[in-house]
């Protein structure tokens, strides 16, 4: 009996969902004093002092290389490599072979779980481990709302996803908070796939939508913004995507939806 516990634990732990800081939408709150960064556009992950996991809680085969001189304590970040390379960045992290191209991987960090003070003093915990691998986000003041819109500005004509703004003030919280907040000139959200629809027309043998299922359980159908290359291989059932839209039915489903991209794969959650 002793001998089966130990073998279960590793994947016990492989399989934990960690509980992490999630952000709401900006909409006009007052940000006076508050902090902003870059919202990097890769693959989060949690460091649990020893191993790093997906928000998912599956765990990320990381080469030792990237991992050996990580901190003892909990980090929550971003595994990025630059702007726009969503899809190369993903292919490299779900790897269960890590390879070379691990190369490219940087992991920026913009919290530090459970940790004492506010946001900034948590971040400075992280200071002394920084390295070519390991970055802590800038964050900026951010003292009016023209200030703000103006980052967003800048880091969107550079091929910004967006911008994530936070009270430095609060204590961790490790659920979604109005206390960080993501501003984007589009909105966005996430959805999961429950059945692929075939094509028809131009789109024939080809998927022609996605039928997709939001958190309060609306359904509705993502029909464009899709490559040929993705109706062809289309994300499958189970997968979490990205879609854009312009705003909410009294309904509660998307209005005009488009696909961006494929954010989990089923196997991955």
């Amino acid at each position: 009996m002793k001998l089966y516990l130990i073998l279960l634990l590793p994947f016990v732990l492989f399989a934990q969902k960690p509980q992490l800081l999630l952000l709401q939408v900006y909409k006009d709150q007052n940000i006076t004093n508050w902090v902003m960064s870059e919202k990097l556009d890769g693959i989060r992950a949690y460091w649990d002092g020893k191993q790093l996991i997906s928000r998912g809680g599956k765990h990320i085969y990381a080469p030792k290389f990237f991992i050996k001189d990580f901190p003892p304590f909990e980090l929550d970040g971003e595994l990025w490599s630059k702007r726009g390379d969503f899809e190369n960045i993903s292919s490299i992290v779900r790897d269960k072979v890590p390879s070379e191209k691990w190369k490219e991987i940087t992991y920026n960090i913009f919290e530090v779980p459970h940790a004492k003070e506010g946001l900034l003093k948590r971040l400075e915990k992280v200071k002394p481990y920084e390295s070519d691998i390991l970055h802590v986000i800038v964050q900026r003041e951010a003292n009016s709302k023209d200030e703000l819109f103006r980052f967003l500005s800048a880091v969107e004509s550079k091929g910004g996803e967006g911008v994530v703004v936070r009270d430095p003030n609060v204590a961790y919280i490790d659920k979604r908070t109005s206390k960080a907040l993501k501003l984007k000139s589009f909105k966005d959200a996430e959805c999961r796939v429950v059945a692929v629809n075939h094509g028809k027309g131009k789109f024939a043998n080809m998927m022609g939508s996605l039928t997709c299922r939001l958190d309060n359980n609306a359904t509705f159908k993502i029909g464009s913004g899709f490559t040929n290359k993705e109706r062809m291989g289309p994300p499958k059932i189970g997968d979490i995507v990205t879609f854009k839209y312009q705003e909410f039915t009294k309904y509660k489903k998307p209005r005009f939806p488009v696909f961006l991209r494929v954010r989990y794969k089923g196997s991955d959650l």
